[in-house]
């Protein structure tokens, strides 16, 4: 009998990627023992987190930019899949100026690092990452989004965006390989895992598992997404760990064939069934279409065999990761575009112009309803006025203070109201990036909120739950949908004015009002109960 021999699970062929030297200082070599020892300085780790975690929240992937300029020139895809893939591509142009950010959500920093044997650090290297994020997010126009707990109940914004969630792993060899995310909070949400039986493993079985509960991601996470499956897994939570780096491309190189041992293993046919079963899905490009998907990611795993856990999860029009390596020539970050105004057409033209309807929103709440009215779902807006921000901890206060016997506030009687978060505004600038949050998460104050006048035009991304459609129905209310992604264009063309109205020390998280012009957006519920996404 053979003795088995040890095989790396996600063993990968050589990689295509292409890195730019950040700096040959904080790296040196020493012999020990005849062996070739690699010396890695922390202060080297934390300017190359802090370098990696910066050019993540301005620049994308040439591949990806490529994806969405290919959008364009699809006589399939939809006006919908065409006016976001454009949005999309402005919003990467102004970004790339390192200025604004591509998303106001600017994320949670997730960092893998795969260490040889023959690298010696003179410090603690999840430490130095820490701080090399920290050093970004304290330094930069980013969002501070990690909250801290005090209590069961109680949290506090960190304010530097820390901490990190750093997982390190021990491989062979004398370099240092990394893999920088930044991980929005509403997309880490469109995570799903489900625990299967063996009946599963057959192709129809699992086509027609997949066709239904991929319906689940809806919009939320702002497509079109870089998708990812993964069928199997030692446990529940590497299952989800490889979701994760399927999602960004990470695990590109696996092989197609397994093993004796438990390779993990690609699955091309499946990843193009897929991707052809989300183009009849009509979700699109947020509004609509072919383009749910760039590409989808199918990946093998070993199991117990008394599981079959099945993952899937994305990375969204935000694909922020970059790979990244130490070795003795120095410190080596992915070079991602710093040119993504190539892939715009040459002449614009905007073929939904004439369908687009102009609502002036300072005015009456109910002369805007009695406009919104009178249009079906699917409408483009255009909206100008004021409108008022307020997002999670703001209406958990809210429905506290109602509970309690206070009325509704007239901001949110008198005005619609976005979910969302501002990024900080640089000098200069009237706003930061402030791009729509999800939705989804206010769908349980919707209700009682509309009964007390409030909330009856609500802006944000993604679909809601039948509460809501329900609720809009009785008391008249509209959600619209705001274009989920270009957070950059909207700071930079669309929000004229932002000041604090209420909750001023829930810092990102209090109620704001902003003054926007032709602020995009989309009649997703109307005040008849009807839903874009319900027959989806």
């Amino acid at each position: 009998m053979t003795t088995p021999e040890y095989t790396d699970m996600y063993a990968q062929s050589k990689s295509d990627t292409v890195y730019r030297k950040i700096t040959s200082d904080y790296v040196s070599t020493i012999n020990v023992d005849g062996k070739e020892i690699l010396k890695v300085e922390a202060e080297g780790i934390r300017l190359l987190t802090a370098q990696a975690m910066k050019d993540i929240a301005h620049l994308l992937r040439t591949s990806h930019l490529e994806k969405l300029a290919k959008i364009l020139k699809d006589p399939e895809a939809s006006d919908n899949d065409r006016f976001v893939a454009t949005e999309l591509l402005k919003n990467a142009n102004i970004a790339s100026g390192m200025v604004l950010p591509g998303c106001q959500d600017t994320g949670t920093g997730i960092i893998m690092g795969k260490k040889g044997q023959y690298v010696w650090t003179d410090d603690d290297d999840a430490k130095a990452i820490n701080q090399g994020v920290i050093d970004t997010y304290t330094q930069t126009n980013l969002r501070y989004s990690q909250l801290a707990p005090q209590s069961l109940f109680e949290e506090k914004n960190t304010k530097t965006n820390g901490p990190a969630q750093v997982d390190l792993y021990t491989v062979e060899g004398n370099e240092y390989h990394f893999l920088f995310v930044s991980k929005g909070g509403g997309s880490a949400n469109k995570t799903f895992l489900f625990q299967e039986t063996p009946a599963i493993l057959r192709q129809d079985k699992l086509t027609e598992f997949l066709d239904e509960k991929l319906k689940l991601l809806g919009t939320s996470a702002c497509p079109p997404y870089h998708l990812a499956i993964v069928i199997g897994g030692l446990s529940a939570e590497q299952n989800l760990k490889t979701v994760k780096m399927a999602s960004t491309h990470y695990l590109d190189n696996l092989p197609t064939v397994g093993g004796d041992f438990g390779q993990a293993i690609r699955c091309p046919e499946m990843e193009e069934q897929v991707l052809k079963m989300t183009q009849r899905f009509n979700i699109g490009a947020q509004f609509g279409g072919k383009y749910f998907c760039h590409d989808v990611r199918v990946i093998r795993m070993p199991r117990h065999g008394a599981s079959v856990p099945i993952g899937f999860g994305v990375s969204c029009s935000a694909d922020r990761q970059a790979k990244a390596k130490i070795t003795k020539d120095g410190i080596f970050l992915e070079q991602l575009e710093t040119d993504p105004a190539r892939f715009l057409p040459k002449i614009e033209h905007d073929n939904l112009s004439n369908n687009v309807v102009k609502i002036d929103l300072d005015r009456p709440l109910d002369q805007v309803r009695a406009e919104l009215s009178k249009h079906p779902i699917k409408t483009r807006l255009s909206l100008s006025g004021t409108i008022v921000v307020a997002r999670d901890l703001a209406h958990a206060a809210i429905l506290k203070n109602i509970e309690a016997g206070e009325p509704m506030p007239d901001y949110l009687k008198n005005h619609i109201v976005y979910y969302a978060g501002p990024a900080k505004t640089p000098q200069g600038y009237a706003s930061g990036s402030f791009g729509p949050t999800t939705a989804g998460r206010m769908d349980s104050y919707v209700d009682k909120f509309q009964e007390a006048g409030g909330s009856l035009v609500m802006l944000a991304k993604g679909n809601r739950s039948k509460q809501v459609t329900d609720a809009c129905a009785k008391y008249g209310g509209f959600y619209l949908g705001s274009i989920g992604g270009p957070a950059a264009i909207l700071a930079k063309d669309n929000i004229t004015k932002v000041e604090v109205l209420d909750f001023e020390d829930y810092g990102m998280e209090a109620v704001w009002k902003i003054i926007v012009k032709d602020f995009p957006a989309f009649i997703i519920i109307d005040d008849k109960g009807n839903d874009f996404f319900k027959n989806l």
